[in-house]
């Protein structure tokens, strides 16, 4: 390539993207491969995708698509060639994450550049979060929140994930980062689904019904872009030895004929093997990693669930409702502790024969003080805080080895008792069971996430007898809320009951009555 051409190619925002020449990608490595990295040449998802790109943008897709890295190359190439003063932000979903994105997408895409053309391309700044470029004055920029200043670019990974688990996160996203975002930005929002719950199932069916609709899309609308698992290539797997069922055929059958594609052995082979090894043998978990359309990511199997039952009949009673706080009536809470993983609480009153739960809190890596200021924000009364029987145990604090009890003790809260150990999880469920069937009511709105996680408490499927096991799932974000409620259900009939001061419910009303 001469200066001439190579100065003529660099002019070309399309040939900078898709010819491999600029931009190295790190790779997982293979026997067909050399080494970690490869140029960068984007897949027909990727291509797909810029040819249709929006001021702002929903990607409901399959994993490993390799949209987040396309889309920090995409940034970093408008910042290195654009006019200048440009701002690009990139959010994930923690703070490990935010490092692995810079470091192995944007850092790595720009420490790789060709010599010759990265000597054009001097920093000005380089820290863990920011690379800012001497010549033109712009940077890209990848953390938790993207607040302050103002932004050309901004791509969000992972909502779905954020939505679920840090709902304070995706309120800054929505309240904070996205308005700094100016008229004419670009906006991307890119996820696996996470359940039929929260803004990012919201945003993503409002884009695709305006989608169907053919609506006009205005700067401020969401174009919806879904890619499936049976578009990627590579998603493809010689049968020999991986059982397809009647069952899993008939499924196909009906994706062909809703898609109107043609899923070949070698990919029906692909998904059925990965649905055993991956997720043994969970189909809903295919379903939300690996969707084959918008509606089957968000689906949610009720089969293998714990409490359908129960709360078909909770819903059919009119028991999730307005369940208002009640004055001078003391609030109990009941928790499943977590040190790396999640927290969950349950607030409660009893009110005569009545157990109200009035509100739900959660978050996953957040210290004990951070949950004890939110409580103690509220002012209410409190009664009695029900840990499970791992509270007692010694972990490690900020100085020393204390328990949770001891944590929460020197935090200030009083009246911490410890919720024996079942001696089968099993029993355990049992009594949530005949503890929901009971006067037990839930505020719809404050306990909305609750309830959507004890709704898809789900037992493990065994794949080899294609039954569901005793054991339950522990990996989708669902157990902790259940776990917290379970410590309710073990000690109900302890639990302290107060005189009714104000109206009772009237079982045929949708509200509290005041």
């Amino acid at each position: 390539m001469t200066p001439d051409e190579l100065e003529k190619n660099l002019s070309d925002p399309w040939w900078r993207l898709t010819s491999g020449f600029l931009y190295q990608i790190l790779i997982k490595g293979d026997e067909e491969t050399e080494g970690l990295k490869a140029p960068f040449i984007p897949n027909d998802h990727q291509i797909n995708f810029i040819e249709n790109l929006h001021y702002r943008n929903i990607i409901l897709k399959a994993r490993q698509l390799g949209f987040t890295t396309m889309i920090a190359i995409y940034y970093l190439d408008c910042c290195l060639f654009g006019e200048g003063n440009t701002r690009a932000g990139m959010i994930a979903q923690d703070k490990f994450a935010a490092e692995s994105l810079f470091r192995d997408k944007v850092k790595f895409a720009y420490d790789n550049l060709p010599p010759e053309i990265k000597a054009r391309f001097p920093l000005a700044r380089d820290s863990a979060s920011e690379l800012l470029f001497a010549h033109n004055n712009s940077s890209i920029k990848v953390g938790t929140s993207m607040r302050s200043g103002t932004l050309q670019y901004l791509h969000v990974s992972e909502f779905g994930k954020i939505c679920a688990r840090f709902p304070d996160k995706a309120k800054e996203v929505l309240t904070g980062s996205i308005p700094a975002v100016s008229p004419n930005g670009i906006i991307v929002i890119e996820s696996t689904a996470e359940g039929e719950a929260g803004a990012f199932y919201e945003m993503s069916e409002t884009a695709r019904k305006n989608k169907e609709s053919n609506k006009e899309l205005s700067k401020k609308d969401y174009k919806f872009h879904f890619y499936p698992w049976f578009g990627a290539t590579e998603y493809a797997l010689d049968q020999y030895g991986i059982v397809i069922t009647e069952k899993d055929h008939a499924y196909f059958d009906s994706i062909e004929q809703e898609c109107g594609v043609t899923l070949s052995i070698e990919q029906r082979a692909w998904w059925c093997a990965t649905r055993d090894t991956d997720f043994s043998g969970e189909p809903q978990l295919m379903w939300q990693e690996y969707p084959s359309t918008p509606k089957e990511a968000f689906k949610k199997s009720k089969e293998g669930c714990w409490y359908t039952e129960q709360f078909t009949r909770i819903r059919k009673e009119g028991r999730i409702c307005s369940v208002p706080y009640r004055e001078g009536v003391p609030v109990n809470t009941f928790w499943d502790i977590g040190n790396s993983d999640g927290t969950a609480i349950w607030f409660h009153q009893r009110v005569g024969m009545q157990d109200l739960f009035i509100y739900f809190d959660e978050g996953w890596g957040e210290p004990y003080a951070y949950f004890v200021a939110r409580m103690q924000a509220k002012g209410w009364i409190w009664g009695t805080h029900y840990l499970p029987h791992d509270g007692a145990h010694a972990r490690q604090g900020e100085s020393a080895n204390l328990s949770p009890q001891q944590m929460l003790k020197n935090l200030g809260l009083k009246n911490i008792h410890i919720v024996p150990r079942v001696s089968e999880l099993i029993h355990g469920i049992t009594r949530t069971r005949e503890a929901l069937v009971n006067d037990v009511w839930f505020d719809e709105t404050n306990c909305k996430q609750g309830l959507i996680h004890m709704e898809n408490y789900t037992r493990k499927f065994n794949n080899q007898t294609q039954t569901y096991t005793s054991e339950p799932v522990k990996s989708d974000g669902h157990s902790e809320a259940s776990d917290a409620f379970r410590q309710f259900a073990q000690v109900r009939e302890q639990v302290g009951r107060t005189r009714a001061i104000s109206a009772p419910l009237l079982k045929s009303a949708s509200s509290w009555q005041r």
